[in-house]
């Protein structure tokens, strides 16, 4: 099985959806500006985290760093190469899904040959399982 296990991981990282995704997040890691805006971000959301944590908060401090961590998200969000790694990232995620529910079907005795895709409403405390 483990063997099995290194072979299919062999596979997936030869699957175009795989690929895309790593030069998505390669090209993402590389761009310069996208990069200053997401540590810009990361300082922020610290600074803010440390003003909600002091005893005396400033209220109009908080807000500010509020505000400023929305406008830097949706800077980080409209960039070109972050879109294209979320629109990766995205499709690797479904098609591991779907692996997953092949597999757990699998264990549970269930032939893998008539496992079909179900999508998941993303609610896991309504969650009966994969089955």
């Amino acid at each position: 099985m483990i063997e099995k296990a290194r072979e299919f991981g062999k596979a997936i990282a030869q699957d175009e959806r795989v690929i895309r995704y790593n030069l998505a997040r390669q090209k993402s890691d590389e761009d310069l500006e996208l990069q200053e805006m997401i540590g810009q971000f990361n300082l922020k959301r610290i600074e803010l985290n440390a003003q909600l944590g002091k005893a005396q908060k400033d209220d109009e401090k908080i807000a500010s760093l509020d505000k400023g961590i929305k406008a830097l998200y949706e800077q980080i969000m409209q960039n070109d190469c972050m879109k294209a790694y979320n629109a990766a990232k995205q499709e690797v995620d479904a098609a591991m899904r779907f692996v997953n529910q092949i597999l757990a079907a699998a264990v549970n005795g269930e032939d893998p040959d008539t496992i079909t895709e179900e999508s998941c409403g993303g609610d896991c405390a309504s969650c009966g399982g994969c089955h």
